[in-house]
């Protein structure tokens, strides 16, 4: 099954949530829609959803417009950064709410809640009040309760945002591989670099509702192709080098005798396996992470690796 946008837009009064947003979701990827908050994201999932009409533009499913669809017709999950499991039922009353909704015999839902929560690592939990759960417990809950109905597509609205740094690292290090053993396709949104870059198969960068860039997470890390996707992406080193607008990643340069570019050392933080460095260039202040040991006040030469340096788009007139 593929899923895609087609130029969709929405506005709410003067302001253009989403403007002219384009992008497929094909069946067993794990595309991640990565941008800051009020950028447009929660807004396109809800138009995947069915939840938010979108003023231009439509949702094709396999090819057909999906805009006569209701949302529990397209075989959609829904999970949000706020659980909110259902406090009068315990896990397995939370995990087979929708297959109590369609219909599925006692026997059959039983089965169904054991294997996700096996799946989810909660395996025995069935009969967990739900309060006692922790945050990553309930995330679980959540998840194996979204992944119950075995929906087509499942969207994903930054739910590990309210986690602690270990516990969200930790549940995403976990999500791949439980969406691939279930079989689920899913839209992943996220303010979060590593948590993108984690979990990704394609990555959608946002910005003011327009979509930048499109692409394996590796391909946008190393070839950003504009100065606003390489900015957000947290790239430091963006320079002028004749006519060429380009960004020199900070895995580039190495210390070497015969190194193209000089410059002194401003700061030099030693961060275990590598060296993070400020240096001052011709080209500007630039940040470098090198494996030699060097201190501030250094005048140092460096070669840059050719391949770790991508040519940028010219800056749009002003």
């Amino acid at each position: 099954m593929i899923w895609e946008l087609d130029a969709v837009s929405v506005r709410f009064g003067d302001v253009l949530a989403v403007d002219s947003a384009s992008f497929e979701i094909s069946s067993g990827e794990l595309v991640v829609i990565l941008g800051p908050s009020g950028c447009g994201k929660s807004t396109m999932l809800r138009v995947v959803a069915g939840l938010q009409q979108p003023d231009s533009g439509r949702v094709l499913i396999d090819g057909a417009d999906s805009a006569a669809l209701l949302p529990h017709q397209r075989s959609i999950g829904l999970m949000f950064q706020q659980h909110t499991l259902f406090p009068h039922h315990d896990v397995a009353g939370n995990v087979e709410f929708g297959l109590r909704m369609a219909g599925l015999a006692p026997a059959q839902r039983a089965q169904r809640v054991r294997d996700l929560l096996v799946l989810v690592g909660l395996g025995g939990f069935e009969s967990r009040d739900v309060a006692t759960l922790s945050g990553g417990e309930a995330q679980r809950v959540a998840l194996a309760r979204s992944l119950a109905p075995n929906p087509a597509l499942l969207l994903l609205d930054e739910p590990f945002g309210s986690l602690d740094r270990g516990l969200r690292d930790r549940l995403t290090d976990e999500l791949p591989q439980v969406l691939s053993e279930a079989g689920t396709t899913a839209i992943h949104v996220t303010h979060d670099h590593d948590e993108a870059f984690s979990l990704a198969d394609r990555l959608v960068v946002m910005e003011s509702g327009r979509i930048l860039r499109v692409g394996p997470p590796g391909e946008v890390w190393a070839d950003p192709r504009t100065v606003a996707v390489a900015e957000f992406l947290g790239h430091r080193n963006i320079v002028t080098r004749g006519s060429r607008l380009e960004v020199i990643r900070r895995d580039a340069a190495t210390v070497a005798a015969d190194g193209e570019l000089e410059g002194i050392v401003v700061t030099s933080r030693f961060r275990g396996d590598y060296y993070d460095l400020t240096v001052d260039t011709a080209l500007g202040e630039l940040r470098f992470r090198v494996g030699e040991a060097v201190g501030a006040g250094d005048r140092v030469r460096l070669r840059i690796d050719p391949s770790r340096v991508a040519r940028l788009n010219p800056r749009p007139a002003s």
